[in-house]
């Protein structure tokens, strides 16, 4: 999936167990099919999940997400990973890696039909916590543009209608800016990091983004989720101003910008996906 991208398979991750976690060593295990943009994830035994970057720059990645899973996980109305282990660097392995509880359940690709409420609960919860000493989130910081940014999103035609992207993203960074106080985001959450149980959502995946700042980026979950004909429920259950509402549209301009170029259906198949599908959304 990256150019710098470490190699793993089940020998290496057998390897570390034995060397640190050796009452674990001989469970069944499992690499998950679709994985994410960071992290490799296997599945070992029925309740758990070991999580290794996958790249040498992601090192601090598991440390600061078990911090913050340990923090949040207890106010969140939906289930979340339970840290449970975090080891580090050994059999060849260059980075710090993490071992959570495994969420039951199923994920998909699609539109989550009726998820609003959960959502909408889940975003109250989060946004209620306490920021004190929490991390900037790098999706929540103000939209800003730059000469660069936009000509990548002028080079970006064989995947949608940039001049309408182009428009929706200048009115986005022209839009007032968050005034009110920072507020935790999980900044990923989408098809690929919820989880749910016949049909309905009951789990969130992979905190590693999370931080505080604008909750713009969290809302534009409304356009990734949720059939058109609910977006406007869960925006009034959630007191989403106009000003903010654009700014979540706006974050989805620059994230599929960046993800579409670089992936593909061979290497991130859900991401791709679920990136050209936001994208016609919210023009």
């Amino acid at each position: 999936m990256h150019a710098d991208e470490l190699e793993f398979d089940d020998e290496l991750i057998r390897g570390l167990l034995a060397e640190q976690f050796p009452q674990w060593a001989n469970l069944p295990l499992e690499r998950v099919r679709f994985e994410g943009t960071d992290n490799a994830i296997f599945r070992l035994g029925e309740e758990m999940a070991v999580r290794l970057p996958r790249t040498v720059e992601g090192s601090d990645r598991p440390a600061r997400e078990s911090d913050t899973l340990s923090r949040l996980g207890p106010h969140l109305p939906l289930a979340t990973p339970r840290p449970i282990a975090l080891g580090r660097p050994g059999n060849g392995y260059p980075c710090a890696w993490a071992i959570h509880s495994w969420v039951p359940g199923e994920t998909t690709d699609g539109e989550i039909p009726g998820a609003g409420p959960a959502l909408a609960r889940f975003l109250e919860a989060l946004q209620a916590i306490d920021t004190a000493g929490a991390p900037q989130a790098l999706r929540g910081r103000p939209l800003s543009s730059s000469d660069a940014f936009v000509e990548r999103l002028r080079s970006c035609h064989d995947f949608f209608d940039v001049d309408a992207a182009l428009a929706l993203w200048e009115e986005a960074v022209a839009a007032p800016p968050w005034e009110g106080p920072p507020v935790w985001l999980h900044s990923d959450l989408d098809q690929r990091n919820l989880v749910l149980t016949n049909g309905t959502v009951t789990g969130v995946l992979d905190f590693g983004s999370a931080g505080v700042g604008d909750p713009a980026f969290d809302f534009a979950v409304a356009f990734k989720v949720l059939p058109a004909g609910e977006r406007d429920a869960f925006r009034d259950a959630l007191g989403v101003d106009e000003a903010t509402w654009l700014r979540g549209r706006g974050w989805i301009v620059q994230q599929c910008t960046m993800a579409l170029p670089y992936y593909t259906l061979e290497n991130n198949p859900a991401l791709v996906r679920g990136a050209s599908r936001w994208i016609a959304e919210v023009l």
